[in-house]
């Protein structure tokens, strides 16, 4: 069996020196003879998708492809060689650049406030410049092999949403009435985004943003595996609500530099109507598919943090739902209401909290 060193010298051209493994992904640094170094990256079963065949790395290549090729951005990483068929690809590699996740677990988000600037701008960036490009994306990736933009606009977390009402519903918290109304319209809105139509990474946390640690404030985002044209506001949620990583991320700064950068390109974000009405679509939908979470939260130990996390997340997507889509953000309120009273544990005062906060996480769980 080749290795991959041996494939990306073949690819490459060049020989690999030195092969330094980037844990717990499936991406490595080579070194290369000639000087420089690169990134690989391989594809394996990922936990959103029971087959691998091939597309995620197809995804990726079409997407860099056509955000430096196509419309001439240096917002991500450079597609240097791909072994399509065998779900390999090397990429620039953009060190000294440094995960921005990193940084705020370290150091907290006071020293790196222009680097959360830089992160939301690049967001929203990334949405001005792909708006209205979507046939010109969408040739180039089914020039590589089968792609549905429905699915894409969708979501690659189509279906969550669902098994988190079940989930909420089963304990006690069902979206009924006006709310259920109003989730049907937040639902439409998500899947017509109309001027609201972009390329995203698919996975727009802090984790996938590189930047310097000192001095310069730019930023990088990778991991496009799951990219396509869906809602941009799915993009701005994680300004809003915290992610997986995080307790708490109420910071404006970072929210207002996305929404500048995307009215650069998008005129219609400037209207607080029509963005507060999909920003609030979008935070919600993501509390339900966190809600999905809540058999597995439930059978934990008092003092995990994710049940903490759950409740924050619920609130935080209440607060910027609450003038939009007020009758769906009580629900979410209430669920909160009623995980503080069923977990003790993780009735806290979460809205005192600093921006960036770290979930404390328990090993082996998501």
């Amino acid at each position: 069996m080749i290795s991959r060193a041996a494939r990306v010298e073949s690819l490459l051209s060049a020989a690999v020196v030195g092969w330094e493994p980037v844990p717990p992904w499936s991406v490595a640094r080579a070194r290369l003879g000639a000087g420089g170094s690169a990134i690989v990256k391989w594809t394996r079963p990922h936990v959103l998708q029971a087959r691998d065949d091939g597309r995620r790395t197809r995804t990726e290549v079409a997407a860099l492809r056509f955000l430096a090729d196509d419309l001439g951005l240096g917002l991500a990483p450079r597609v240097l060689a791909a072994d399509l068929d065998g779900g390999l690809v090397v990429l620039e590699d953009l060190s000294p650049r440094t995960p921005l996740d990193g940084l705020l677990h370290a150091d907290g988000p006071a020293p790196h406030a222009v680097r959360l600037a830089a992160f939301g701008r690049a967001r929203g960036t990334l949405s001005a410049a792909t708006a209205g490009r979507a046939a010109a994306y969408y040739a180039r990736r089914a020039a590589l092999g089968p792609v549905s933009p429905a699915e894409d606009r969708a979501g690659h977390l189509a279906g969550h949403h669902e098994r988190g009402l079940r989930a909420s519903a089963d304990f006690g918290a069902p979206v009924a009435g006006r709310a259920a109304d109003e989730l049907a319209a937040a639902v439409a809105e998500l899947r017509e985004p109309g001027p609201f139509l972009a390329l995203s990474n698919g996975d727009p946390e802090s984790n996938n943003v590189l930047v310097h640690a000192a001095g310069e404030p730019d930023a990088r985002l990778i991991d496009f595996e799951f990219a396509g044209y869906t809602h941009c506001l799915h993009d701005a949620v994680c300004l809003h609500v915290p992610g997986p990583g995080w307790l708490s991320v109420a910071d404006p700064g970072p929210a207002a530099a996305y929404r500048r950068a995307l009215a650069a390109g998008v005129p219609e974000a400037e209207d607080d109507h029509r963005y507060g009405f999909g920003l609030a679509a979008a935070c919600l939908w993501y509390a339900l598919v966190r809600a999905e979470r809540l058999p597995a939260l439930d059978a934990r130990p008092p003092g995990d943090d994710s049940r903490a996390q759950l409740v924050a997340t619920l609130e935080a997507a209440a607060g910027v739902a609450k003038g939009a889509l007020p009758h769906l953000a009580g629900w979410a309120d209430r669920t909160a209401g009623l995980l503080r009273r069923r977990w003790p544990d993780a009735d806290r005062d979460l809205g005192g909290l600093p921006p960036y906060t770290p979930r404390r996480r328990v090993p082996d769980r998501a």
